[in-house]
C-alpha cells in the first residue's frame, strides 16, 4: 500500500486526480503538501506558457483595470484632439480675422490715397485759378481801358482839332465791317501816326460814319494814340506780345510780364506778416486773410465761409449737386476737374507716379508716398493710450477701439457688435448660411477662406508648421504650440479646487469632473452614464460587440486599442517593464509587480481564517484549501 500510494504522489495524472484514496493517518499531511506543490508548478508553466497567458491571464483583475486606464487615456487622447481641431478652427477664424482685417487696411489706404489725390486736385484747382486770376486781372485791365475810352469819350474836342475820333458801325451780325482806312480819319484831325503803322494796317475793322441816318452811331475819340492801339486789339482780339518759353500770347506787354514770372519764378510782392512771395498781388490780397482771418467769401446754403471766391464756387456744388466735368469714356460725372483727370487713369491705365525703391507704380500720388512707408518704415500715426505706431490714420482710428471698446457695426439679425465692417460681413454668413470659399478638390465650402486653406492642407499633405525641438510638423499653428507645451512643461491651465495645472484647457475640463461628479455622456442602452465621450464611446462596444482593431499577427480583435497593443506583444515578446532590483524583464506591469513582491517580501493578500499572508492570489487560493479540507483543484 505504501509502494502504490507513492507511485501515484510522483506521477502527474496523481497530482490531477479529483480525490485522493485515504491512506493511513501519518500520510493526510505530506499528501496536501504534495498537491499544493504541483499546484504552484502548474501555475510556474502556465505563466511561461505563451498560449496559457494567451487564453488564461493569471490576475485578470488587474489587466481589466489596466485596460480601461489605457482606454480613459485613449478617449482622453481623443477628445484632446477634438479640442485640438477646435482650437485650431478658432486659430483659423482668427487668421480670417487679420485678413479682413488687413483687407479694411487696405480699403482705408486706398481711401486714404483718394484723399491725398484730392489734395492734388485742390492745388491743380489753385493753380488753375491763378490762371483764372490772370485773366481776370486783364479782363480787368480791359475794363480801366474801357472806363478810359469812355472818359475821354465824355471829353469835349479841343479847340486846335488834336482829338482823334473814331466812328465805328457795326453790322447785323455784330461783325465790323470795313470801307475806309483809319489812317484818313487820323489825316483829318492832322495827329501824326507814322510810328503808329501797325495801328493804321490792322484797322480794316472799322469805317467812317454812314450817311444813313438808322446806321449811324456817336463816334468815340482819343486824346492820344496808345489808347486808341489798345481799343483796336481789343476789338480785332489781337495778341502781338509773345511768350518765348511757351506758346501763349497776351495784348498787352504788362501782361506778358506778369506772365513771365511762371517762367522766372520771379515774386515781386512780399507778405508783411511772414516770409512769404507771391508772383502776384491777388495772391498776396488772398493770403493776408490767413493772417487777418478773413473769409469774405459766405455760402448762402451753409455757415461756412471761404478766403477765395473760386473756393466757394466749388463749394456750392456740394448743395447744387452740380458736377460739370464729364467722362467720355463712362457715364460718371465729377465736381472737379482734377477728380475727372484722375478718374480717366482707369480708362487709359496710366500710372505715372513710379517708386524709386522698387518696379512698382501708382495711378495716385497719394499711393506712391503710402507704399514709399514699406521701404522706409516710417508709422507716422501714433497711439495716444499704447506705445503701437500705424502706417495709416485708418489703422490707428481703428486700433483705438481696442481702448474704448466702441464697436459701430451692428448686426441687424441679432445684438451682437463688432469693431470693424468686415468682421459683421463675416458674421451675417452664420444667419445666411453662405459659404462662398469652394474646394476644388472635393464638394465642402466654407465660410472663411482661411477655413479653405486650412482644409486643403489635407487634400495637399502640408504641414508648414515644424517644431524647432523635433521632427513633428503640423497644418495648424495651434497644434504646433499645444505640442511645443510637452518640450518645455508649461501647463497654464489650473485648476481652481486642487493645485493640479494642465496644458490644454480641455484636460482641465475634464479634469473638473472629476470635483463636480459630473458624468455628462449617457448610454441609451442602458443607465451607465461616463465622464468623457471616449469612454461612451467604448462602453458602446459592449451592446453593439464591435471590435475594431484587428491583430495583424492572427484573427484575434479587441474593443480597444490598449488591449491589442498589449496582445501583440505575445508575438513581438516585448517586455517594456524592467526590475529595479534585478535584470529581468516583463510584458506587463501587473507580472512586475508580482515579482517584485520577491524583493521586497511583500504579503499583500491575508488569509482571513487565520495569520497567514501570501505574495499571490493564487497562493492565498491553495491556502485556503488547509481550512476547508477540500482536496479538490480548481481545473
Amino acid at each position: 500500500m505504501m509502494h502504490h500510494s507513492q507511485v501515484k504522489m510522483n506521477s502527474p495524472d496523481s497530482a490531477r486526480a479529483v480525490s485522493i484514496k485515504q491512506e493511513p493517518e501519518d500520510q493526510p499531511h505530506l499528501d496536501i503538501l504534495h498537491m499544493v506543490v504541483c499546484k504552484e508548478e502548474d501555475s510556474i508553466k502556465q505563466e511561461r506558457s505563451p498560449s496559457l497567458l494567451q487564453e488564461e491571464p493569471e490576475t485578470p483583475h488587474i489587466k481589466e483595470e489596466q485596460d480601461e486606464l489605457k482606454e480613459e487615456q485613449e478617449e482622453l487622447k481623443e477628445e484632446q484632439e477634438e479640442l485640438k481641431d477646435e482650437q485650431e478652427e478658432l486659430k483659423e477664424e482668427r487668421e480670417e480675422l487679420k485678413e479682413e482685417q488687413d483687407e479694411l487696411k487696405e480699403e482705408r489706404e486706398e481711401l486714404k490715397e483718394e484723399q491725398e489725390d484730392l489734395k492734388e486736385e485742390q492745388e491743380e484747382l489753385k493753380e488753375e485759378q491763378e490762371v483764372l486770376k490772370e485773366e481776370q486781372e486783364e479782363l480787368k485791365e480791359q475794363e480801366e481801358l474801357k472806363e478810359e475810352q469812355e472818359e475821354l469819350l465824355q471829353r469835349p474836342e479841343q479847340p486846335d482839332g488834336s482829338m482823334l475820333t473814331l466812328h465805328a458801325v457795326k453790322g447785323e451780325e455784330g461783325n465790323v465791317d470795313k470801307e475806309e482806312d483809319i489812317s484818313s480819319h487820323c489825316s483829318e484831325v492832322e495827329v501824326e501816326l507814322e510810328s503808329d503803322t501797325d495801328v493804321t494796317e490792322d484797322s480794316d475793322d472799322w469805317e467812317e460814319t454812314s450817311e444813313d441816318g438808322d446806321d449811324q452811331r456817336r463816334g468815340k475819340s482819343f486824346s492820344e494814340s496808345g489808347p486808341l492801339r489798345r481799343r483796336l486789339r481789343i476789338d480785332t482780339r489781337e495778341k502781338p506780345f509773345h511768350c518765348k518759353h511757351c506758346k501763349k500770347s497776351f495784348t498787352r506787354s504788362a501782361s506778358l510780364k506778369r506772365h513771365q514770372r511762371v517762367h522766372t519764378g520771379e515774386k515781386p510782392f512780399h507778405c508783411k506778416h511772414c516770409d512769404k512771395s507771391f508772383s502776384w498781388s491777388s495772391d498776396l490780397t488772398t493770403h493776408q486773410c490767413v493772417h487777418t482771418r478773413e473769409k469774405p467769401f459766405n455760402c448762402n446754403h451753409c455757415d461756412k465761409s471761404f478766403i477765395k471766391s473760386s473756393d466757394l464756387k466749388i463749394h456750392q456744388r456740394v448743395h447744387t449737386g452740380e458736377k460739370p466735368f464729364h467722362c467720355e469714356h463712362c457715364e460718371k460725372s465729377f465736381t472737379h476737374s482734377f477728380n475727372l483727370k484722375t478718374h480717366k487713369r482707369i480708362h487709359t491705365g496710366e500710372k505715372p507716379f513710379q517708386c524709386i525703391h522698387c518696379d512698382n507704380s501708382f495711378t495716385h500720388l497719394s499711393s506712391l508716398k503710402t507704399h514709399q512707408r514699406v521701404h522706409t518704415g516710417e508709422k507716422p500715426f501714433q497711439c495716444k493710450h499704447c506705445d503701437n505706431s500705424f502706417t495709416h490714420s485708418s489703422s490707428l482710428k481703428t486700433h483705438q477701439r481696442v481702448h474704448t471698446g466702441e464697436k459701430p457695426f451692428q448686426c441687424e439679425h441679432c445684438e451682437k457688435s463688432f469693431t470693424h465692417s468686415f468682421n459683421l460681413k463675416t458674421h451675417q454668413r452664420i444667419h445666411t448660411g453662405e459659404k462662398p470659399f469652394h474646394c476644388i478638390h472635393c464638394d465642402n465650402s466654407f465660410t472663411h477662406s482661411s477655413s479653405l486653406k486650412t482644409h486643403q492642407r489635407v487634400h495637399t499633405g502640408e504641414k508648414p508648421f515644424q517644431c524647432k525641438h523635433c521632427d513633428n510638423s503640423f497644418r495648424h499653428s495651434s497644434s504646433l504650440k499645444t505640442h511645443q507645451r510637452v518640450h518645455t512643461g508649461e501647463k497654464p491651465f489650473h485648476c481652481e479646487h486642487c493645485e493640479k495645472s494642465f496644458s490644454q484647457s480641455s484636460d482641465l475640463k475634464r479634469h473638473q469632473h472629476v470635483h463636480t461628479g459630473e458624468k455628462p455622456f449617457q448610454c441609451e442602452h442602458c443607465d451607465k452614464s461616463y465622464k468623457q465621450s471616449g469612454s461612451l464611446k467604448t462602453h458602446q462596444r459592449v451592446h453593439t460587440g464591435e471590435k475594431p482593431f484587428q491583430c495583424e499577427h492572427c484573427d484575434k480583435s479587441y474593443k480597444q486599442s490598449g488591449s491589442l497593443k498589449t496582445h501583440q506583444r505575445v508575438h513581438t515578446g516585448e517586455k517594456p517593464f524592467h526590475c529595479k532590483h534585478c535584470d529581468k524583464h516583463f510584458s506587463w506591469s501587473s507580472d512586475l509587480k508580482r515579482h517584485q513582491s520577491v524583493h521586497t517580501r511583500e504579503k499583500p493578500f491575508h488569509c482571513e481564517l487565520c495569520n497567514k499572508s501570501f505574495s499571490s492570489s493564487g497562493n492565498l487560493q491553495t491556502h485556503r484549501l488547509v481550512h476547508t479540507g477540500d482536496k479538490t483543484f480548481p481545473p
